[in-house]
């Protein structure tokens, strides 16, 4: 593949969650602030450049976090919000770019390979990057090169707030010099491996013999050759929207108690079910998860005539807990997910009166104005009394 006339764009939300809590709350400017779990076993989501400076990171346990940063101003984070930011970011997009791939929340890619001839790729994409900032209040940085993995990197690179383009002759002056680690595919024991035989730098490891890296890591060992080497011919991949939505919670103390377990099941179907009325999509398929205090993991499915509505799901959600909770063990983690989504508006049956749409209809137009847990089912109320909430 000729590289030289290829143009990836790889663009980043700056600290998502923290960005968008600051929207919402403009005193946490220039404070640390960590976005996660407030429970023992809770986790950084996220965390501000300020947090970043004590030596907090993403995925580390919240305890260990607040001891290297006691200061830091704690906020639980909220999917919804997160989630409605991150489409506006991707419609903003999606009516500029000729193809984007939605690779996580806030991380996305685009193929602008031709555009150079009607306009400067680098000028059209950093005017995109300034229409985004100005729509949607969001930071983002963005790194401009021919393949995914050298433009992800230059992203990383040019943050905060930043831009950076490498140009095909740059790619391997820009990557010799960084440490192994900037490699997206290398994780820590990759990381620990290579630095054992000397491996520490980009330059180092492209000038490796392919076929040692494959004896050494194998079939990863040839992939991070031509990686290191700036080869990377992995196309974008036009964005589809998703298939499922999913809701689940780990306990911060194992529990048995089966009323609440499942009371939280129906508050999950709830919110799930709001969300899909929101979308006007329809679910196909339900399936409830269950995780033992010993991390056994078991999963069962239904499937059932396309619908949106609670009282059909959540009726389906109980009896799969129950065909599935069969040892008298304490539960770790339960969790709904919702597959086989579909455009459409929710159903109901022959049996069923108008009135339950109109209910429905009713009940959304509140959560629409006071938020999801507005108006609740008395049963899913347990959940929320004892602290089992999502």
């Amino acid at each position: 593949m000729d590289f030289r006339n290829r143009h990836i764009v790889h663009l980043d939300l700056d600290t998502f969650f923290v960005s968008c809590q600051r929207l919402i709350d403009s005193s946490l400017e220039g404070k640390p602030v960590i976005v996660g779990g407030t429970s023992d076993r809770g986790v950084v989501a996220s965390c501000s450049y300020e947090a970043r400076y004590f030596g907090v990171h993403s995925a580390m346990p919240m305890k260990l976090a607040l001891r290297l940063c006691p200061h830091a101003v704690l906020v639980k984070g909220d999917m919804d919000m997160y989630s409605s930011k991150s489409k506006e970011v991707s419609q903003v997009i999606a009516e500029s770019a000729p193809v984007y791939e939605k690779a996580s929340i806030d991380e996305f890619y685009m193929d602008i390979s031709g555009m150079d001839r009607y306009f400067g790729c680098y000028k059209w994409t950093r005017e995109l990057k300034q229409k985004i900032e100005t729509e949607t209040g969001l930071p983002i940085s963005f790194g401009l090169s021919p393949t995914k993995t050298v433009s992800k990197i230059a992203t990383g690179e040019a943050k905060p707030h930043g831009q950076l383009e490498i140009q095909f002759d740059g790619v391997k002056p820009f990557l010799n010099p960084l440490p192994i680690r900037k490699i997206p595919m290398v994780g820590d024991a990759t990381c620990r491996t290579l630095s054992r035989i000397g491996i520490r730098t980009i330059k180092t490891l492209a000038g490796m013999p392919e076929e040692v890296l494959v004896r050494l890591l194998g079939k990863n060992g040839s992939t991070l050759y031509r990686k290191a080497n700036g080869i990377d011919p992995t196309p974008v991949v036009q964005y589809n929207e998703r298939k499922s939505i999913s809701s689940e919670r780990t306990f911060m103390r194992d529990s048995m108690d089966v009323v609440r377990l499942k009371a939280l099941l129906v508050q999950m179907v709830e919110n799930l079910c709001y969300q899909l009325r929101a979308e006007k999509k329809v679910s196909s398929t339900i399936a409830v998860k269950i995780r033992y205090a010993n991390f056994d993991t078991h999963t069962q499915q239904m499937k059932l005539r396309y619908t949106a509505c609670d009282h059909v799901l959540i009726r389906c959600a109980l009896d799969l807990f129950d065909k599935l909770y069969q040892r008298r063990m304490m539960i770790r983690l339960v969790g709904v997910k919702l597959s086989g989504l579909v455009d459409g508006n929710y159903q109901i049956s022959l049996f069923d009166d108008v009135t339950i749409i109109n209910l429905y209809q009713a009940m959304d137009r509140v959560k629409n104005r006071f938020g999801k847990y507005a108006v609740q089912r008395a049963s899913s109320l347990e959940a929320l009394s004892r602290g089992y909430s999502q």
